[in-house]
């Protein structure tokens, strides 16, 4: 008989388990925050995001499977996306030449307004929702926790 201890799980001890809880609810009601001071602009955070890394891509274009990655989102959830957006006129689907079965994302003007107007409201509302409640050394230490957290997703694959 295998030893049961074996495959037990190593559970959370109390301050893991409170840390683990505010994160998990503070996360989530942040995003729910700001996605809702989007709504003036008729976008969501999905879409504020894949406008934005768009907004920052040459041309302002980006092959789909590489969007997919950066805004951490399947590749499906993805395609949904895009109809949403295509429909906005905010983003076009572009074959990739070189490629039978790729396509890139493109900004259209439309899109590009809807990133500029977007922009300042959704940077204030990170700011008063979230960087204005900690310190300079707050956020060195966020940002390095976050790093090494993503980075060992990465190396586990875990962001597919």
């Amino acid at each position: 008989m295998a030893d049961q201890n074996a495959t037990a799980p190593q559970w959370l001890n109390t301050a893991e388990m409170k840390a683990w809880r505010r994160y998990i609810i503070a996360s989530r009601r942040l995003i729910e925050a700001l996605d809702s001071d989007l709504d003036s602009h008729d976008l969501s955070m999905p879409d504020y995001e894949i406008l934005a890394q768009l907004s920052d891509a040459p041309d302002r274009r980006m092959r789909m499977s590489e969007l997919a990655d950066i805004a951490l989102l399947s590749r499906s959830r993805l395609s949904h996306r895009m109809k949403v957006m295509e429909k906005a006129g905010w983003v076009k689907r572009e074959a990739c030449p070189s490629d039978k079965r790729g396509y890139f994302a493109v900004m259209t003007a439309k899109g590009w307004k809807a990133i500029v107007a977007a922009a300042p409201d959704h940077v204030e509302s990170v700011r008063t929702r979230f960087v204005d409640h900690l310190s300079k050394a707050d956020l060195e230490v966020i940002s390095t926790i976050f790093a090494r957290v993503e980075e060992s997703l990465r190396k586990d694959g875990s962001n597919d």
